[in-house]
């Protein structure tokens, strides 16, 4: 499954990692990366420090497919105090105003909830990673500074409401990719006239990925002690990860095209879409996009 040369291991596939809040995903990812001592690795779907959950580790040529998940929906498990707001939108930030729950109950909580089921729009954080004009809004938010950001149009699919209890909402949320969590928090607390934030945050699912798939560092590191081979078992095929992309088997001669960068035929195909590629000895060297034309031309390949 791999080969050692002195940057470390030439090994492929996906890694799911259960990722420990109070770190960032980088720094799991390069924990991960040394654990396994692969000469390459990325992640899918950055989690905040404070979160937990779910994080996807691409190791070698499986790094390549890491941009075709980034699209999926997400699932998560969150927490929030109402009656409060943070700067940050959560718990690690400083508490800036405060609200009354006086009014807030099951059935309030309920109705709210609603609003907020479907698409709707969500006004970005200025503590996240997107930039204006180059530099990341949580730096200019630590210089105290903040500046008008569009709203981006997100879709949550599901929201189940776990409890209510001593002023934290617990929920269920699944939704699109782009959608802030601790924006959804802060934006039911203001439906609810008390105010809110995140005071934990868990995802629990990545497209069809469940939690319970996943692997904490300790874990992996309890299968590196017994030896290499056994803590390679973990790791999935970088085609595992993508269950809604068509495969095509290519024969020996399409094999050799698609690699050397040529567009084939391949009847079967008249719009455009993303194509999981297997070669003659049905391996999964890449991403293929079809045309219009019935024609496949190499997208992304392990070579």
């Amino acid at each position: 499954m791999s080969k050692r040369n002195s940057k470390g291991r030439d090994i492929n596939g996906v890694v799911l990692l259960d990722k420990a809040s109070g770190g960032s995903s980088n720094h799991a990812l390069q924990q991960v990366k040394r654990l396994f001592d692969a000469n390459k690795a990325g992640h899918t779907g950055s989690l905040d420090p404070l979160a937990s959950g779910l994080l996807p580790i691409c190791l070698g040529h499986a790094t390549k497919v890491a941009q075709f998940l980034l699209d999926d929906d997400k699932r998560y498990f969150v927490r929030g105090k109402l009656g409060q707001v943070s700067n940050t939108g959560d718990s690690e930030g400083e508490l800036v105003s405060f609200g009354s729950t006086q009014e807030v109950d099951f059935n309030s909580i309920e109705n709210v909830l609603l609003k907020f089921i479907g698409n709707i729009n969500q006004t970005p954080p200025m503590y996240s990673a997107l930039k204006r004009n180059g530099t990341p809004l949580y730096k200019l938010a630590r210089k105290g500074i903040e500046v008008e950001r569009t709203q981006r149009p997100v879709c949550i699919h599901e929201i189940k409401f776990i409890s209510y209890e001593e002023e934290i909402l617990s929920l269920e949320v699944s939704c699109s990719k782009g959608t802030y969590i601790r924006t959804l928090i802060e934006d039911i607390g203001k439906s609810l006239g008390s105010g809110g934030y995140v005071i934990e945050l868990r995802r629990i699912g990545f497209s069809h990925l469940d939690i319970t798939q996943s692997r904490t560092y300790e874990q992996l590191l309890e299968l590196k002690n017994i030896d290499l081979e056994s803590l390679d078992t973990v790791i999935l095929g970088a085609d595992e990860m993508l269950p809604n992309i068509e495969a095509i088997y290519l024969d020996t001669e399409q094999s050799r095209d698609i690699r050397q960068g040529k567009k084939i035929q391949f009847i079967g195909f008249s719009s455009i879409q993303k194509i999981k590629l297997y070669d003659d000895n049905k391996q999964f060297i890449g991403i293929g996009e079809s045309n219009l034309l019935s024609e496949v031309l190499p997208k992304r390949l392990f070579i």
